[in-house]
């Protein structure tokens, strides 16, 4: 199992995740984020894996061989702060980033303890810009699921 990817769709229910989530700061943003990530990337919440709740799917494929599906966009509620994936990198998002606001980034991930406190545009254009490059050509995969996935083969979309 060591080149198969642990987080996939639960099927658990995102609504009663969400009220679960103990930090009110961390609740309160959970859904503002399911609301701003379902609106840019047109898809629905699921949750993926325990704990993070996701957007969409790309297929991933590495040099190594190991290949998987993923969420396109997505975030976890964590005690310390709200982690949102960015599975291209931090590193493309670096200039738009520099305007966020107080936040913590990690390879992928942007760490945030209180949307609030961060501009709300900005981090909706590094989630839109994240999700188009993961769903929107080669580099990264193909586009598996949503309103754009009919015409699309392994090479790309069909003429």
């Amino acid at each position: 199992m060591g080149t198969e990817n642990m987080t996939r769709p639960s099927g658990a229910d995102v609504e009663a995740f969400l009220a679960a989530v103990e930090h009110p700061v961390r609740r309160r943003d959970a859904y503002r984020l399911v609301e701003l990530m379902g609106r840019v990337t047109g898809e629905p919440a699921r949750m993926w894996g325990s704990s993070i709740v996701g957007f969409g799917t790309y297929h991933y494929r590495y040099a190594s061989g190991r290949e998987g599906d993923m969420a396109a966009a997505g975030f976890s509620p964590r005690k310390a702060a709200t982690t949102v994936y960015l599975m291209d990198g931090v590193d493309a998002h670096a200039a738009l980033l520099e305007r966020l606001g107080p936040h913590t980034v990690g390879k992928g991930c942007v760490y945030v303890k209180d949307l609030d406190a961060v501009d709300l545009g900005v981090l909706e254009e590094v989630v839109r810009r994240s999700s188009a490059t993961l769903t929107g050509g080669p580099a990264f995969g193909r586009r598996l699921s949503g309103p754009t996935a009919q015409g699309l083969t392994a090479q790309g979309p069909s003429s």
